[in-house]
């Protein structure tokens, strides 16, 4: 079995996927695992330049991401993806693409929360009909039916968020019999220095 996996992190624009993974890659790295992130925003204008936001197009961006995100799990690194990825159907052919490797993140938080926390003022902008097929306002976000994880980051720290994120894989190692956990025992190096 491979010591590269997976995780997706999915849920709407501003719920804090971005934040939470970037936590997450930090303590990677530290317990010596290989880590790639692929960010929504850094593949649309990378990978998938060009590409709008129906829904042909998002489910496109989706399969794009899943079949890099394999590429690297199937070689032993730890893929992190934080993308909206707003359709069921779209998450559900990465988790097939990735069969046990795979490990969904529900970044869940309210569309009135996300919309608080936009510095951009995306939220705003669809809320007043100037931005078309926004995810969450007049666009759907399907949730996740069975997300290995399910993080509120409106109940939840950044921070304790990652750490549920982080067990998680502590305990999924521990029955794999990975060595990537050398750190378990120890607080998360993010913790200490609070």
């Amino acid at each position: 079995m491979s010591d590269g996996y997976t995780l997706w992190f999915t849920g709407l624009s501003g719920a804090g996927k971005s934040t939470i993974a970037g936590i997450v890659e930090s303590e990677l790295r530290l317990r010596g695992q290989k880590v790639e992130v692929l960010d929504g925003d850094v593949v649309r204008t990378n990978l998938s330049k060009g590409l709008g936001f129906s829904k042909e197009d998002r489910d496109t961006n989706i399969r794009r991401i899943a079949f890099v995100a394999d590429l690297l799990s199937r070689n032993d690194v730890a893929a992190i993806t934080a993308a909206i990825s707003p359709y069921r159907e779209t998450r559900d052919e990465a988790r097939a693409l990735h069969g046990e490797r795979f490990i969904e993140v529900y970044v869940k938080a309210s569309v009135d929360e996300c919309a608080r926390r936009d510095v951009k003022g995306l939220y705003e902008k669809a809320f007043a009909g100037e931005i078309k097929e926004f995810t969450g306002v007049s666009d759907p976000y399907e949730e996740p039916l069975a997300a290995e994880i399910v993080v509120d980051t409106e109940a939840e720290t950044p921070e304790e968020s990652a750490a549920k994120v982080l067990a998680y894989i502590d305990a999924r190692d521990r029955s794999n019999g990975n060595g990537h956990v050398a750190r378990k025992q120890e607080e998360p190096a993010w913790q200490a220095s609070n």
